[in-house]
């Protein structure tokens, strides 16, 4: 059990540098690529395409990806120790490049670089550091700026919608869809999951409809997919 001193942690460089130093195994943060499959490739069919995973640590997800057809996975962790790690690992597989960046700074790339970005942990990490709420919207907003429009921002996280909704409203304009998975289903077959993975849960402004369709503390990882809106964005700036 994470302890609140070690929370606070997961949003600092040398946290993560050390952690990586003392453990080398491949580790995925709340769902493997085989649990989150059937969704990743209903919202980025388009293979060929270049994908964004943000805080990939040593995780094995983005060689899922690739081993599924994606052929231009980008990954950035804010660890230089990982990201060496994982260069030299995969240096035989061109289709995954990795990249030491703070998510919250990611000049590096252009606007409109990404068909989408997927976050598993990234923003639940910087909100348990200090300043959370205003690193968590830098984050947000560099996020918004490297997707084109339509693209989506994909996100695995524990926070449910009553919170993570007012972040995406602070930030920037998106049209918000929120899927569940069971936490218990990571490496198991779908065919176990009391949910439809591929089916949204009905979603309003402040997510109270999520409760009545799921239940009260419901087991399960949120995942949000965001669809970055231009003419959102358009229309809050004319008002």
């Amino acid at each position: 059990m994470a302890t609140e001193t070690t929370t606070q942690s997961y949003s600092e460089q040398w946290y993560w540098d050390e952690r990586y130093t003392n453990e080398s195994e491949p580790f995925d943060w709340y769902q493997s690529y085989s649990s989150l499959a059937p969704l990743i490739n209903l919202y980025v069919p388009n293979r060929p395409r270049p994908v964004l995973v943000i805080g990939c640590g040593n995780s094995a997800f983005s060689e899922g990806m690739v081993d599924d057809g994606y052929e231009d996975v980008v990954n950035t962790d804010i660890s230089s120790v990982v990201i060496d790690a994982m260069v030299k690992k995969y240096s035989d597989r061109p289709q995954l490049k990795y990249l030491k960046m703070d998510v919250r700074d990611m000049k590096a790339f252009g606007d409109a670089s990404f068909d989408a970005v997927i976050d598993k942990g990234t923003l639940d990490s910087i909100l348990c550091g200090s300043n959370s709420r205003q690193h968590s919207t830098q984050m947000l907003e560099e996020v918004w700026r490297v997707l084109k429009d339509k693209g989506v921002y994909i996100l695995i996280t524990y926070g449910a919608p009553d919170y993570r909704l007012r972040l995406f409203k602070d930030s920037r304009s998106w049209t918000t869809k929120l899927h569940v998975i069971d936490k218990s289903l990571t490496g198991q077959p779908l065919e176990t999951s009391k949910w439809e993975l591929t089916k949204p849960i009905p979603l309003d402004a402040e997510g109270s409809s999520v409760e009545s369709a799921i239940g009260k503390s419901p087991d399960v990882h949120y995942i949000y997919v965001c669809i970055k809106d231009e003419s959102l964005k358009k229309e809050a700036d004319a008002v």
